[in-house]
């Protein structure tokens, strides 16, 4: 494997034109901020209106984060576009339980969204307390060489989910429905804004996460 590849993260919801399409754009703009080259995020649907762009709300909402939502088309989820993710994030659990199905190997590399925003939230709390620096990547490591910082980001992100499943047990919600992000297809646009209320902060512990452990030079200029 090219180790200054992007990091591939994608992210899965069913019709894949309501919520994973938000996630995947907002992600990709914040990742593109925090470092430059080094994430390639992509969606898919359990069970896709194949072709479709995505919905309007959800557009409105990727254009107010500071996304692009041109250009988006809506894909099935295939053990193809499995191959060779980094990390999947899904919006549900059965999604989750989907994604496994089509293929086992990723069982260690797919969380909910929510889920894995928690378990960063926990990993960057016990860093602080320690006042460690975060694991594989410190900024001074990540040379000034392009591919050299871009090898250091893939490693700590390929080495994340791991290191995430291994604090599982301390961000474990009081409801299991608080891993999930509603679906707000075909529903009054209160519902869009239910969902864009849950998934914002996911999606901002994710672009923390890669802002603070960015290769040096490489640090979002704009919070999301």
């Amino acid at each position: 494997m090219d180790t200054s590849a992007p990091v591939r993260i994608l992210t899965v919801c069913t019709g894949n034109i309501c919520r994973s399409p938000v996630a995947e754009r907002l992600l990709q703009a914040g990742l593109d901020q925090a470092v430059p080259g080094g994430f390639q995020v992509a969606s898919a649907g359990t069970r896709a209106l194949v072709g479709e762009p995505m919905q309007p709300i959800s557009a409105d909402i990727v254009r107010t984060f500071g996304g692009n939502p041109d250009g988006f088309a809506a894909r099935q989820l295939t053990p193809r576009i499995l191959r060779g993710v980094d990390l999947v994030l899904t919006m549900t659990s059965g999604h989750r339980g989907e994604v496994l199905q089509l293929d086992a190997s990723l069982l260690k590399r797919t969380f909910t969204i929510r889920e894995f925003a928690r378990m960063l939230d926990v990993l960057h709390q016990r860093e602080a307390d320690a006042g460690s620096q975060p694991a594989v990547v410190v900024p001074s490591q990540a040379a000034s060489d392009g591919d050299a910082g871009l090898a250091a980001n893939a490693a700590l992100w390929r080495s994340l989910p791991a290191r995430a499943s291994g604090v599982r047990h301390l961000s474990l919600p009081a409801d299991p429905a608080d891993n999930d992000i509603v679906d707000p297809y075909r529903r009054a646009p209160e519902v869009y804004r239910e969902m864009e209320d849950q998934l914002a902060p996911a999606i901002v512990s994710i672009l923390r996460h890669a802002r603070l452990n960015a290769p040096a030079g490489g640090h979002a200029s704009q919070p999301l």
